[in-house]
């Protein structure tokens, strides 16, 4: 099981993500989160089997993930598709399990 756990920034509500797969191919998605948004599509994400060869390997537009969550995240820079993606990914070993992060400083 792989545990990603997103902080999306000003919006304050963490979005926890537990990926799980059986065969290193097929991923089942469990969220917790507080976020309003996110929370009108868990039980969407959680039936769902994730193929993760298709979500890993695909344009993101033609991903599940993308498909299931953009009619309920009304600001396209949520992170949670990163978050879902990463797990996936990190889950099935089609990528090492590393941190990411986006720092952003503002000056003159």
């Amino acid at each position: 099981m792989t545990k990603v756990v997103v902080d999306p920034g000003i919006c304050g509500f963490l979005i926890t993500i537990q990926a799980k797969s059986e065969d290193i191919q097929h991923v089942k998605i469990k969220i917790s989160t507080e976020c309003p948004n996110i929370k009108e599509v868990i039980s969407e994400i959680e039936s769902h089997e994730f193929d993760a060869f298709k979500e890993v390997f695909v344009k993101l537009d033609k991903s599940d993930t993308y498909a299931i969550l953009t009619p309920h995240i009304p600001h396209p820079m949520c992170p949670v598709y990163s978050g879902i993606l990463k797990a996936i990914e990190a889950e099935t070993e089609l990528a090492l399990p590393k941190d990411c992060h986006i720092t952003i400083e503002k000056g003159e």
